[in-house]
């Protein structure tokens, strides 16, 4: 009995052994992000602490504040999960904390995706070094995928940790910001596994709308901080679509693509279109004056398009759903949804 019990442990340890090697990458990957995480949450500051602090500019104190009337309106009327979220600091000292790292098929609007144990698959992979972040995007890129890395304003850990305000959100407009708190907020409350488009999508809705209703209850409709906001969705709502019609002019453009196209070939047609779809943004105007929100700096590939497609492609059927199922009842869609994916927060 014993030799079966020792040669049944034998058998336990090497299945594990084979386990941990072949997943000793992402092993790697989880510690470097645990480590990076834990320095922001150890080193962030109560809020009680900041707002005590002398040296501390008043400026900002009335911006964290503003975060905390944030934070207890979503809780209150919008029916997002309470938590200990945002109510401690960090200062990032002027320095970017993370980086993203994203991938896509050259050819088709359709993302790489990394695999997670507990989140499942996620279309990007983020990183507390950018050199760890360049070096995970030489290697999609090297594979002829298109690349891309960019920086995070805010993330949430999904009840993992105390998220902390992060001190560049202290430097954001009123409306800004609470757009990026509910959005954060909004994933704590509800995360579908394998579902990132979805959950973007949702997020980004929540945060806006959520955002215009807690101007409204903190300074009014006819105040300037309402107005500034709304006058500026109206610029990015265009902007967003005429981005999205140019990622279905895209995918219709490569689904006419055969093996007897060269890449050359196919990379002419395709940066040919993609030119002409930045270029075109320039024509766009609100009430006779243009778009802000031109595009700066070198073409960008798909991974542009599919940023978009992630965070706002879904906006119309969550807000049909919204307005003519739930009457525009943030409490009554949240415990709807919360029904419907009832594990809720992994």
């Amino acid at each position: 009995m014993k030799r079966k019990l020792k040669r049944a442990g034998l058998i336990l340890v090497g299945i594990l052994l084979i386990l941990v090697v072949w997943n000793l990458q992402l092993i790697i990957y989880g510690l470097g992000q645990l480590k990076g995480q834990l320095t922001i949450v150890w080193n962030a500051r109560p809020m009680t602490e900041v707002m005590q602090d002398k040296t501390f500019p008043d400026s900002l104190k009335t911006k964290l504040a503003l975060i905390q009337e944030i934070r207890s309106f979503a809780i209150d009327s919008l029916g997002i999960n309470e938590s200990d979220n945002y109510t401690t600091l960090f200062d990032q000292q002027g320095k970017t904390l993370m980086w993203v790292v994203t991938a896509c098929d050259p050819y088709k609007l359709k993302p790489h995706q990394w695999e997670y144990s507990f989140l499942g698959s996620m279309p990007y992979k983020g990183f507390f070094d950018s050199l760890k972040a360049v070096k995970e995007e030489k290697i999609w890129k090297e594979k002829g995928l298109d690349t891309d890395i960019g920086t995070a304003a805010g993330w949430s850990t999904l009840g993992w940790f105390k998220d902390p305000i992060l001190s560049s959100m202290l430097y954001r407009q009123p409306g800004s910001l609470s757009n990026l708190i509910i959005h954060e907020l909004t994933h704590g409350t509800l995360f579908v596994k394998d579902n990132i488009e979805y959950n973007e999508n949702l997020a980004d809705f929540v945060g806006d709308e959520g955002a215009k209703l807690f101007l409204i209850h903190k300074y009014g409709k006819e105040s300037p901080e309402y107005t500034k906001y709304t006058s500026r969705k109206i610029y990015r709502e265009k902007h967003y679509a005429h981005i999205l019609r140019g990622a279905q002019q895209l995918d219709s453009l490569y689904k006419t693509f055969t093996n007897k196209l060269t890449t050359q070939q196919k990379d002419t047609l395709k940066f040919r279109l993609i030119r002409q779809i930045i270029q075109s943004e320039d024509t766009i105007t609100v009430n006779g004056k243009p778009n802000p929100l031109g595009w700066e700096g070198p073409l960008p590939n798909n991974t542009f398009f599919m940023e978009y497609i992630r965070y706002r492609a879904k906006q119309n059927q969550f807000e049909e759903e919204f307005r003519t199922k739930f009457n525009s009842d943030f409490k009554k869609y949240f415990a709807y949804l919360k029904k419907k994916y009832p594990k809720g927060v992994l």
